[in-house]
């Protein structure tokens, strides 16, 4: 018989002790110093326990941005498709110029790159698709998600990684300006 996982308890907290010593590795040491036994011994927690769980610094690296972006630029609902996609832009303009977001971008690059290390992509792809459906729903003509990512969620990245010069509140609500206009036009 299978024993049910409890969300919480020891899991949770080797967890995020685990990603705790990974953002702050990543804030202190070069990239590729970052390894399974440095983040063991920061973290407290077993070497064995990182290789059963994460296997590859890659899949830990992965799992650290998959949590950490979406906590810092989850999908909203605010029943509106302009509020919704505002909404998601300013926060991701705000996640990408934190201290950590170019870290984070990149780990989110390379960590792609493996098998099985596109989770965060393949996620947030399918929870911005839901928020276009909800406005497809309440009768609104949402873009694609191919237009919402080369529209306004490319630039939010490519200024913040190439540039080192993360979008303001305002520019990211005028990329999402620039979208609903293209849509717009698209209609007639």
């Amino acid at each position: 018989m299978e024993r049910a996982r409890r969300p919480g308890g020891r899991s949770a907290r080797v967890r995020a002790a685990v990603h705790q010593a990974v953002v702050d590795l990543l804030r202190e040491e070069d990239w590729d110093e970052l390894s399974l036994p440095r983040v063991a011994e920061l973290s407290g927690v077993h070497q064995a326990t990182l290789y059963r769980r994460w296997g590859t610094v890659n899949d830990l690296i992965n799992d650290v941005v998959t949590e950490q972006l979406a906590q810092g630029s989850p999908v909203p609902d605010t029943g509106t498709l302009r509020g919704d996609l505002e909404a998601y832009a300013v926060n991701l303009a705000d996640g990408v110029a934190g201290p950590l977001g170019t870290l984070f971008l990149r780990a989110a690059m390379v960590g792609s790159r493996g098998p099985d290390g596109d989770t965060y992509m393949i996620e947030r792809a399918a929870d911005l698709q839901a928020m276009l459906e909800r406005a497809a729903a309440r009768g609104e003509r949402p873009p694609t998600l191919l237009e919402l990512m080369e529209v306004v969620i490319a630039p939010l990245y490519y200024h913040a990684f190439f540039f080192n010069r993360p979008i303001g509140h305002d520019h990211a609500r005028a990329l999402v300006d620039r979208l609903l206009a293209l849509q717009a036009a698209n209609r007639r």
